[in-house]
C-alpha cells in the first residue's frame, strides 16, 4: 500500500504537531545510524524542538562529544566558528568592566573620596544630586513619620 503525498506546511495542530516532530526526529536519528553503520561516516546532529527542547545525535562508538565534532568541521573549512563569539563575549566583558569601574568611582565620589580629580562644575554637579538626594529622603521620610 503506497503512502499518499503530504504538503510540506506548519500543522497547526500542536498535538499532530509534536507527535510529527518525535516521529520524524526518531526517523531521522535512525537514517543517520544508518548512515554511520554502513559508510563509517561521522555523523552528528542537533535539533531544537519549538518549546526549545534540546535533542542531539552522535555517531555511536566514536568517542566523540558535540564540540570535537565543530572542530573537526573548522577545522576542514579553514575557519575558526568559535573566534566571533569569543570576541563578541571579550568586548561585552570590556564594555562591563568600563561601566563597573565608572559606578565604583561615583560611588566612592558620593562617599566624599576621590573628589580630586573632578573639575569645578563636575562638583557643581554632584553637591547638586547630593542636594536632590536629600530633599528626596526628606519627602519620604514625613509621611512615614506621622503613620
Amino acid at each position: 500500500m503506497a503512502r499518499g503525498k503530504i504538503q510540506i506546511k506548519k500543522i497547526e495542530n500542536l498535538t499532530n504537531r509534536q507527535v510529527t516532530y518525535s516521529k520524524r526526529r526518531n526517523g531521522l536519528f535512525k537514517k543517520a545510524n544508518e548512515l554511520t553503520v554502513l559508510c563509517d561516516a561521522t555523523v552528528s546532529i542537533i535539533m531544537l524542538s519549538s518549546n526549545l527542547k534540546l535533542h542531539e545525535f552522535l555517531s555511536p562508538g566514536s568517542n566523540l562529544t558535540t564540540k570535537d565534532v565543530y572542530d573537526r568541521y573548522q577545522k576542514a573549512l579553514g575557519v575558526d566558528i568559535w573566534v566571533t563569539h569569543e570576541k563578541k563575549m571579550q568586548d561585552d566583558l570590556q564594555k562591563l568592566n568600563e561601566l563597573n569601574r565608572r559606578l565604583q568611582t561615583d560611588i566612592r565620589q558620593r562617599m566624599g573620596d576621590c573628589l580630586e580629580d573632578l573639575s569645578f562644575d563636575e562638583l557643581c554637579r554632584l553637591g547638586q544630586e547630593m542636594q536632590e538626594a536629600v530633599a528626596l529622603i526628606r519627602e519620604r521620610k514625613v509621611p512615614i513619620s506621622f503613620s
